[in-house]
């Protein structure tokens, strides 16, 4: 697997909450980007659009989703879309994600991100969708791996295998959660490695890390804890591969005071910058 040539490379962001609006217009702290969750900000007006307008003059953004249910078998939801073009139009986002999974069904929200089946016939079904999204919002979109509790017994593949056959086929790029990967290799068994060493470098356009709830014979992936040092290995591993790519911290409860968020974030940008040199030099010696 060879490295990208080329990749859109925002730096090192936070995702945008409210518990910090006021202080990041204050302070403007040096944070490279934010990213949004979409539904937060897909209303008439408020004070969620006064701060997003007022962020957005400052920060680059990209627009992060949890309600497209791209694996759903509901049609698809036009109105849904129609609203998310309108944000997009607002925000002018230099991506837009959302996740590998199905979200609802009959028309209800099931407020989740359920895992799918890993079968060429849900590999066709998503990839279908995907086009279609893509067509409509006029952009390609970034898909996210999701954390899983539960496995299909029809399933005819690795998790990353099913993935990296999604984004080639739809031609999507992947919004790769190191997070996740690690607590679905707790719950299921898998190798970490094994994941990484199989999806598409050149798809990789995104990287999420947060924190977890560990309860001994499964985790939960609760984004209400710091990044565990397990997971900031699985991040250097996925540097060294990958090259350097945008990566944020993603925190939605027991929000710590700012500065503890923006101490991991100088964490994942002092890997992201001494890694892949390390990583150039090792290669240069083996090459000797």
């Amino acid at each position: 697997m060879t490295l990208p040539t080329e990749r859109d490379f925002l730096g090192y962001g936070l995702g945008l909450r409210r518990d910090y609006y006021d202080l990041i217009l204050e302070q403007q702290p040096d944070v490279d980007w934010f990213e949004i969750i979409s539904e937060n900000y897909m209303v008439k007006g408020g004070k969620p659009l006064y701060y997003l307008d007022a962020i957005r003059e400052r920060y680059p953004m990209v627009m992060h989703g949890v309600s497209l249910s791209i694996g759903g078998t509901d049609p698809l939801d036009y109105d849904y879309l129609q609203a998310l073009h309108t944000l997009i139009d607002r925000v002018q986002p230099r991506w837009v994600s959302d996740h590998l999974c199905w979200t609802g069904q009959g028309g209800q929200n099931l407020h989740d991100l359920m895992p799918l089946p890993y079968t060429d016939e849900a590999i066709d079904h998503v990839v279908k969708r995907v086009k279609t999204v893509q067509d409509y919002l006029g952009r390609r979109i970034l898909l996210e791996n999701v954390s899983s509790y539960v496995s299909y017994r029809d399933s005819q593949m690795s998790e990353w295998e099913f993935y990296s056959a999604v984004v080639e086929q739809a031609d999507c790029l992947m919004l790769l959660d190191v997070n996740n990967i690690y607590v679905s290799s707790r719950n299921h068994g898998f190798e970490t490695m094994a994941y990484l060493d199989g999806v598409p470098a050149e798809r990789v356009q995104q990287i999420h890390l947060a924190g977890h709830t560990d309860y001994g014979d499964f985790i939960i992936d609760t984004h209400d804890h710091p990044v565990v040092d397990p997971v900031w290995r699985l991040y250097e591993e996925a540097i060294k591969r990958f090259g350097p790519v945008s990566t944020m911290i993603e925190r939605d409860d027991q929000m710590p005071p700012f500065e503890e968020l923006y101490t991991e974030l100088q964490q994942a940008r002092d890997i992201g910058e001494r890694v892949p040199s390390l990583a150039s030099k090792q290669k240069i010696v083996s090459m000797a």
